[in-house]
């Protein structure tokens, strides 16, 4: 019997074997030689002989202007963009579910921004609002209210207003099947007793339908705040960072140093910045969870 169950584990470990290998080869390898990097000085200049110099990468990026910039357009950008996707994305949801003749065919309607191309889009986005963009020749040879063209993308605040619409309107379909999954699970029951209680629609959404999704929203909430972190393909694409690095986030920073500067080493630090930086909000929105569940209870 022990025998059998050695030879058990021996074929399990066999067939995980592989799994494992590429597991080390493309996660593991590059997280070790990325963290490696980021303590050396590894630019153009010094690409033969890196030199180890501690935590100067480190320090170098905290003490950066542009990256603080970035990091708080970083910011800025989940700060908006995650609650307009989860706000609009569960009223979507919370509509669709009240309608089931139509609800596979305003599904998929919603879900077509999810699964078009970053770059489709933000070309799109970037020639609507351009300075002889679409919109502006609405507005001045059409409806006649501007005189001459709006500079929408040559502000800081102009295109990041611009990249954060494309955000919530590319993410709404995403958080609606989400949602929707989520809400078809709750129990019907509970609607009904809520409805003998006397609960109106307002009441059942707020004490039965948000409790029930709860762990949902959690999901939800974590997955898009590392979206929002993540953002590169809009910014890049729109506005490339301009003015003078003003609209630039973490990951086109990070970008632009590593192949635009050549300072790879400065790039490395400032990865494990970011993600020292997601995982330290994963923590505190968990916490908060338990917290309100706990006041709840």
């Amino acid at each position: 019997m022990e025998l059998k169950s050695k030879r058990d584990r021996l074929q399990v470990g066999l067939l995980l074997l592989p799994g494992l290998l590429v597991f080390a080869l493309f996660t593991i390898y590059p997280i070790v030689k990325l963290l490696y990097m980021s303590f050396l000085q590894w630019d153009l200049g010094s690409m033969l002989h890196q030199k180890f110099i501690g935590l100067q990468n480190y320090i170098d990026v905290l003490s950066d202007e542009t990256f603080r910039i970035a990091f708080a357009n970083t910011l800025l950008y989940t700060l908006v963009t995650v609650p307009g996707q989860m706000i609009l994305g569960l009223l979507a949801a919370v509509l669709i579910n009240a309608i089931p003749r139509f609800r596979v065919t305003f599904r998929v309607i919603y879900y077509i921004p999810v699964i078009t191309s970053w770059v489709i889009v933000s070309l799109i986005f970037r020639y609507i609002f351009n300075t002889e963009g679409m919109l502006n020749y609405v507005l001045t040879n059409v409806l006649h209210l501007t005189v001459s063209n709006i500079r929408w993308l040559d502000s800081r605040w102009g295109g990041l207003t611009v990249a954060m619409m494309l955000g919530i309107w590319k993410g709404v379909g995403w958080n609606l099947v989400v949602f929707l999954a989520a809400l078809q699970s709750v129990p019907q029951e509970l609607y009904e007793s809520a409805g003998i209680d006397g609960c109106g629609a307002f009441q059942k959404f707020f004490y039965v339908t948000l409790p029930s999704i709860k762990p949902t929203i959690l999901f939800a909430l974590v997955m898009l705040t590392i979206g929002g972190f993540n953002v590169f393909t809009s910014i890049k694409m729109i506005t490339g960072g301009k003015p003078m690095h003003q609209t630039e986030t973490v990951l086109t920073w990070m970008y632009y140093k590593a192949f635009n500067t050549g300072s790879f080493g400065y790039a490395a630090a400032l990865s494990f910045v970011v993600a020292v930086t997601l995982i330290f909000l994963a923590i505190l929105q968990f916490k908060a969870m338990k917290q309100k569940d706990a006041a709840n209870s």
